[in-house]
C-alpha cells in the first residue's frame, strides 16, 4: 500500500481537525471549512433532488479546485487496499495533486463512516465517495454532506437510500451469490449437505448468501443447506464456524464462503479435521489463487468468485470526474460483473 494510504490510516485516529481531511493546495490539513473558498455551483443544488442534477451549473468545474474524499470499509482487508489502490491511480491519472484527494478508511463502521464524512467536509472537500458497509447506517451522515452541498457518492457496499447520492459503483453481490451457488451444485451431488458461510453486517456480504440461497432453492432444492452464521469478517472466527460445522454435519461436501477471509479460516478447520470439504471463495485476492495453486491447499479450495476492486476504485474516480466537469454520470447505479474461476484459469 502507498505512503499516502498508510499516512490516511493513521489519520484515523488522531483528532477531528486532521482526521480524514482533504489536503489543502499546500498538501496539509485544513482545521476549518474552507468557506472563504468559492465553492463549487454544486453546492446549490438542493439536498433532495437525486443525481441525474439536470442543473448546467454543475458542469465545467476547474479541476484545480477538486478537493475529494474517498472512505474505503479497511485497510486491514487485501480488497479495500485494492480498491484504494485503483482510486489512487484514478487520481493520478487525471493528473490530481495528493493535496486534492485523500484515502481513509472507517474499520466497517457506520459511526466511523460518518465522522469521516463530516470531517472531510469541515475541511473543504466538495465531493466524497464511501463504502456504506453500514447501508443503512451511513445514510444521516450522507443526507448531512449533501445538504452541507458535498456532492456524494458510493462503492462497493451501497446504501439503504440513494436520494443524495450521485453515483454507485460496486459489484453485483447478488450476482455473485448466483454464481457461488452454481458451483456448489457444480461441485456436488443431489442429496449433499453444503454450507454458507456468512456476514450479515454488510450489505454486500448480505446479497451474497441470499443470491445463493434462492439459486439454490431454485436449481437444486435436493442439497441440504447449513447457513445463518456471521463470520464478522474474521478469518479466526469463520474457523471456528468451520468446526462447529464438520463436528455436527461432518459429511459436508462443500462450502461457499462470502469473503476470502471467511475461506481461509474455513481451510484451516477443513485440513485440521481431515475433511475432504471443497471451498469457494469470494473476492478473487491473492491470498486464494495462491490457495487454490498450492499443491496441498489447491485440494480444498478449487474454486472463486471474483470481483474488481480496482476497477470499482477507479470507476468511482471516472464518474466523480464526469459529474465535476459535466454534471452528468453514466447511470446512478453502475454494477461490475463479478466470474468464478478455478486453478485451471490461473496455470
Amino acid at each position: 500500500m502507498k505512503k499516502k494510504i498508510i499516512s490516511t490510516l493513521l489519520a484515523v485516529t488522531l483528532t477531528a481537525a486532521a482526521l480524514a481531511g482533504c489536503g489543502n493546495s499546500s498538501g496539509g490539513v485544513e482545521s476549518e471549512p474552507a468557506a472563504t473558498e468559492e465553492a463549487p455551483a454544486a453546492e446549490e443544488a438542493p439536498a433532495e433532488e437525486t443525481p441525474a442534477a439536470e442543473e448546467e451549473a454543475t458542469a465545467g468545474g476547474d479541476l484545480a479546485d477538486i478537493q475529494w474524499g474517498f472512505i474505503v470499509g479497511s485497510f486491514e482487508h487485501v480488497f479495500y487496499q485494492n480498491v484504494a489502490a485503483g482510486i489512487e491511480a484514478g487520481c493520478q491519472e487525471l493528473g490530481l495533486d495528493e493535496s486534492q484527494y485523500n484515502v481513509t478508511d472507517c474499520n466497517l463502521e457506520a459511526e466511523k463512516a460518518t465522522n469521516a464524512i463530516e470531517n472531510f467536509t469541515a475541511n473543504g472537500c466538495n465531493s466524497i465517495a464511501l463504502a456504506c458497509n453500514d447501508a443503512a447506517g451511513c445514510v444521516p451522515g450522507i443526507n448531512a454532506a449533501a445538504a452541507a452541498g458535498v456532492n456524494m457518492f458510493n462503492f462497493d457496499s451501497k446504501a439503504d437510500d440513494l436520494t443524495n447520492v450521485i453515483s454507485f459503483v460496486g459489484t453485483d453481490n447478488y450476482q455473485g451469490g448466483v454464481i457461488g451457488a452454481q458451483e456448489l451444485i457444480r461441485l456436488t451431488e443431489e442429496g449433499d449437505t453444503v454450507a454458507i458461510i456468512g456476514n450479515p453486517e454488510s450489505v454486500s456480504t448480505q446479497d451474497r448468501e441470499q443470491g445463493c440461497l434462492d439459486t439454490l432453492a431454485a436449481e437444486a432444492p435436493d442439497r441440504n443447506v447449513i447457513h445463518g452464521n456471521n463470520y464478522d469478517g474474521d478469518a479466526i472466527k469463520a474457523q471456528e464456524i468451520m468446526e462447529t460445522i464438520l463436528i455436527s454435519n461432518p459429511e459436508v461436501k462443500a462450502v461457499f464462503t462470502v469473503g476470502d477471509p471467511a475461506a481461509t479460516g474455513a481451510l484451516a478447520a477443513i485440513k485440521a479435521a481431515g475433511s475432504s470439504c471443497l471451498i469457494i471463495g469470494f473476492d478473487g485476492n491473492p491470498e486464494a489463487k495462491e490457495a487454490m495453486l498450492d499443491a496441498e491447499n489447491g485440494k480444498y479450495w478449487v474454486s472463486e468468485v471474483a470481483q474488481d476492486p480496482e476497477g470499482i476504485g477507479r470507476g468511482i474516480v471516472e464518474q466523480m470526474y464526469k459529474y465535476y466537469t459535466t454534471g452528468q454520470v453514466d447511470d446512478q447505479v453502475i454494477m461490475i460483473d463479478p466470474y468464478a474461476f478455478t486453478a485451471e484459469d490461473l496455470k
